[in-house]
């Protein structure tokens, strides 16, 4: 098997389970890689700019959302492959963008936020809590309180966490290192959680072969999801994220201070932030505006 099929086979994988994506979704995407692969003889995951301008040049003749399809089932396994660590540069940039409407990320209320914890804290009470649950109240102080993403999480190296200190050392996309500030109640669920494990574990979050996988983790909070009596389809890692986001835009942080916490290298990125909290300023005003409640035609 190629080098190619297997990176295709790993990246479906995970869209599988991290997305929750339908047959349909992975057989799209699987002939948009294949394709490519074929393109470039082979070497798609280890193609540079030059090598993804010829396959777009094979692309002249398809409607506007085909390419837009094939750039964006590239862009993920492109940004797949650098998360993993399987190729250090992520070429995407050089694939084109065709105009249409940028899709918000889902986001989860104060609400749904608050039974989480809640789910987890009914865990943490009991006269012996599971090690499992620690680890649970541990990995969603994270995600939430510091916006973490799932690859950075699951690789934390034991020593970055410094119970001491409000903050962890990051490695980020691209290698990037970057400080991520932490709330007391992660400091305080990280110590439980440390003083679960034994001395010689490298990652925070240990497995037996390595470190806790993004597949593992994606499912652990669609289980808790559940207990929280929350859709298991509208929450996921980069849902959390999404969300540590936007609640601290709605409490007023600005979009330099939020790129930075994110670890984004453009501003625009960040941005989409700022439309989710346009579109919550029009549904408050849509429902709450004294004239919502009045029939005018009267």
């Amino acid at each position: 098997m190629s080098t190619d099929a297997i990176y295709i086979d790993r990246f479906l994988e995970m869209m599988a389970a991290e997305s929750g994506a339908s047959h349909n979704t992975l057989s799209a995407y699987r002939s948009d890689l294949e394709q490519a692969s074929d393109s470039a003889k082979g070497s798609l995951w280890n193609s540079d700019r030059a090598d993804l301008q010829k396959i777009i040049r094979g692309w002249n003749d398809l409607k506007n959302s085909s390419v837009s399809r094939k750039s964006s089932s590239l862009r993920r396994f492109f940004g797949f492959l650098v998360e993993e660590g399987f190729c250090r540069d992520d070429p995407s940039d050089a694939l084109p963008r065709p105009a249409g409407q940028r899709t918000l990320p889902k986001i989860l209320s104060h609400d749904e936020i608050a039974r989480l914890f809640e789910t987890i804290e009914g865990k943490l009470t009991t006269p012996k809590p599971k090690a499992n649950d620690v680890r649970l109240s541990a990995l969603i102080e994270l995600l939430y309180g510091s916006g973490l993403r799932a690859s950075e999480l699951v690789s934390l190296p034991r020593k970055s966490a410094m119970i001491d200190r409000p903050f962890l050392i990051v490695r980020g996309k691209g290698g990037k290192e970057r400080l991520v500030p932490i709330s007391e109640r992660a400091r305080q669920a990280i110590k439980r959680w440390i003083s679960c494990l034994d001395g010689e574990q490298k990652y925070l979050f240990p497995s037996r072969t390595g470190h806790l996988s993004r597949i593992r983790l994606f499912q652990i909070i669609k289980e808790l999801a559940i207990k929280a009596d929350i859709n298991p389809t509208k929450i996921s890692p980069h849902v959390l994220r999404h969300a540590f986001a936007t609640h601290l835009l709605e409490g007023g942080a600005d979009l330099r201070a939020l790129q930075t916490l994110l670890g984004h290298s453009d501003i625009s990125t960040t941005q989409i932030y700022t439309h989710v909290d346009s579109a919550r300023l029009v549904e408050l005003v849509n429902s709450r505006h004294p004239l919502s409640r009045h029939d005018l035609t009267r």
